[in-house]
This record gives C-alpha cells, structure tokens and sequence, in this order.
C-alpha cells in the first residue's frame, strides 16, 4: 500500500490482523489465525473505518483482513486504507455487496482478494493462505543489464517422455547458473507437475488467469507466481477434473506479454497438443526443447513436430534432446536409427539414472540440481549454457531449423530441414 515505509516500524509488524463488522466473520477467521500460528486475538470488532484509524497510529500488519459491510463508500474508504498501509502490506476485503465491477475497482486498488459475506471457514483460509504465497512471491526484476528477454519451450514429442523433467530442470539453471531472473511456466493445466518439482503449491493463479483474462497485469504475476528460488518463479496448476477450463487462448498470450516484461527468461512446459489448439504460443520463442525418446513412436512424431516447427516457428532453434537413455541397453532403435529416420541430429543425450531420477522426485528439487555434479546432469547444463549464450551474443536465428549440434556448431545451422527420402 502507499504509506512512507518506516524501517523502525516494520520490525515491530504483526504478521496479521483483521477488522471485522459481526461475529460470524469473527468466528471464520479466529481459527485459521490459529492454524497459522497467529494470535486470535488480532482479530478486532470494528471494519474497515476502525481498521483506517488503527493503523493511523501504528505499524501495519503483513496481511490484513477487512470488513467493508458498514462502508457506504468502499472505494473512497480503501483509498483512505491505501494511505496508512506500509508497503508490502496483503490486504484481503470482505463484505455483502456481489457486485463484479467493484471486485475488479477494489482489486485495481491494490487489495488482494474480495470474501462475498457469508464465507465459510475454508475460504478464509484459502485466502489467507494465497496472501501468504503473495508475501514469499517474486518481485518485478531491477535488470542490472539490458538484456532482451528469452524465451525456450520445452515439448515431449511423446507423453512420458520427461519433458516437464528437462523444463524444471533448465528453468532452475537458467536462475542459478545463468543468472536471469526466470519463469517456468506449466501450461498443463489439469496434470501439471512445474510446482511439485519444486514441492510447492501451485495456487490458483493459473485458473484464474484463464477463467479471467482481463486480470492479467503486471500485479497479477506478481501475486499469482510462486517463488522455487530467488531468480526462479513457477506458474503451474492442478485444476479440477470436472472443469474444462475452455479458453481462446488469449490468456496464454497475455500471461507471455507479462512474463516477458517481469522477467529476463521464460521457460514453457508445452504439451504437444497446445501447439495444435494455441499455435500462437510459439511466435516469440527463441528456442523449442524437444524432447524424445528412442523409440520408433518418438521418431515418428518427432519427424511431424519437426514439420510443424519448421512451419510455424522458422526462426526459433530446436535442440533434439533424448532423455532417460539407457548406457548400455537394448534401445528399441539405436541413436543413429532415430537420426537416420528423422534427419536431424539428436543433439544431446540426457543418461538414465534410476536413483538420481527418484532422489529429485523424493526431495522436490529439479534433476538438476541433484545432478549437477554428475554425467546425467551435465547434458542439461550443456543446453541452458548454450541457449543462454547464443541468446547473450545476439546470435542471428536461424532461417529454418537446423540439424547440427546445437552445442557444437551454435549460429550455424542449416538453412532448411532435408527432406524426407522417398520410401
């Protein structure tokens, strides 16, 4: 909120208070205050106007809860509000007007969230709990360089293939090694894993976005997101199974627009089927991931991804990356049979660890990171290096996609994908 930042005073910041009108929003809020190690007592009688007079003559809590019920002029009052709160203040309203153009005024104002009266104990404390998110999430980035934003996608030529492994994976390296503040960005909406590979919890956000496009601003990133890292924030879901989520894909673009001004690097985990329903997705992509398996099915759908791409995306680079390949076993077609088939050269090759891959599961960290130290690593980290520094030399697209090494030979690809001998 707007009030001068006081240093002395934000020592001294409760973590909550609420200013409630009756006693059965009282009663909703006192024991998810408790759940939340919070003291009960700081839920007070009195709305939004005691609330204005409180914190007048005292430090702001971290996240406030307030009860417009008795307010004849609830904007003019959060404006008031908006006055005596310190920054970074969360402030969650309530009351019993069901009015969406005010939700949309009280939320351009700067509170967080809008409670239609009566609410229930469980909604309380899912948005308490989302404020909560709101105060651990990421920041707008101060850029100490002026870099121009990067954009990869990630996409498994098959399901199963471990793209949404490979995606975490170099997000988090992007962050830590590369040292750009970054986005993952999942956009299976139903089954996504970006946030369980980090052991968080995905939230709403990506829902909400979806379900209302028009909400999508730079304040939204910024509540919606979860922060894994200090330079990597995840957008993932696991929304419910009974509830399509149908959407033009507007939202997605606009979720890229915000991205790409909050952050220096976006890294998509795309399920193939997006690139069909949302081929817009890919037109500000730099680089596509994809990621295969060596199996005659992969081949097969990589030679038609490859297509597609070539199509739709000529100027972004593509890496073929063959994941979970076993050293030493009988593959259902050998490397060179995969490249032979698809005409293009599996760039990298990511060795199958079975305990490295179930240590990452198990602690909520990326493959990565566990990793990094070790040859299953090593072909990840190869791909974030040579993605970022292409991008960071200003190394001109390609016309088409390439088929040399993308590690080896960077810049210098192929004009046009060959095409496929005749049968």
């Amino acid at each position: 909120m707007n009030a001068p930042f006081n240093p002395r005073g934000a020592a001294l910041r409760d973590p909550f208070a609420a200013f409630v009108c009756d006693d059965a929003t009282a009663d909703a809020l006192r024991p998810v205050a408790i759940e939340m190690g919070w003291q009960p007592e700081k839920v007070h009688k009195g709305g939004l106007r005691n609330a204005v007079q409180t914190l007048a003559v005292s430090a702001s809590p971290h996240i406030l809860f307030v009860d417009m019920s008795e307010s004849g002029d609830p904007l003019n009052d959060i404006n008031a509000l908006a006055e005596v709160c310190e920054p970074g203040t969360v402030v969650i309203a309530s009351g019993q007007v069901n009015d969406v153009r005010l939700y949309r005024d009280l939320v351009a104002s700067g509170i967080q969230d809008y409670l239609l009266k009566p609410f229930s104990v469980d909604q309380a404390r899912e948005a308490l709990a989302h404020a909560q998110l709101t105060l651990s999430g990421p920041r707008t980035p101060d850029h100490a360089v002026d870099r121009p934003h990067l954009m990869t996608a990630v996409i498994g030529v098959r399901g199963g293939v471990g793209a949404s492994t490979i995606a975490t994976s170099l997000a988090w390296l992007m962050g830590e090694s590369e040292g750009r503040s970054t986005a993952l960005l999942d956009l299976d909406v139903h089954f996504g894993t970006g946030a369980l590979a980090f052991d968080l919890e995905p939230g709403r956000g990506l829902t909400d976005a979806i379900e209302n496009p028009s909400r999508i601003d730079g304040l939204f990133i910024e509540r919606a997101m979860v922060k894994a890292t200090d330079k990597l924030s995840v957008l993932s879901a696991e929304a419910p199974l009974n509830q399509p989520l149908i959407t033009d894909g507007s939202a997605f673009y606009q979720l890229q627009e915000e991205l790409k001004a909050a952050f220096e690097a976006t890294v998509l985990d795309l399920p193939r089927h997006m690139l069909i329903q949302h081929p817009h997705l890919l037109h500000d992509v730099q680089s596509a991931v994809l990621v295969v398996e060596l199996t005659l099915a992969s081949a097969r759908d990589t030679i038609r991804l490859l297509s597609w791409l070539k199509a739709n995306v000529p100027n972004a680079s593509v890496t073929l990356l063959a994941n979970r390949v076993v050293t030493g076993g009988v593959a259902e077609i050998s490397r060179k049979e995969f490249e032979e088939s698809v005409e293009h050269k599996v760039d990298l090759c990511v060795p199958y660890d079975a305990k490295l891959f179930a240590q990452a599961a198990k602690l909520g960290k990326p493959l990565a990171e566990i990793a990094k130290s070790n040859k299953t690593g090593a072909p990840i980290i190869e791909l974030a290096r040579a993605i970022t520094r292409t991008a960071d030399a200003g190394a001109p697209k390609a016309d088409a996609i390439g088929g040399k090494s993308l590690i080896g030979k960077l810049g210098d690809f192929r004009a046009m994908l060959p095409k496929r001998k005749a049968k």
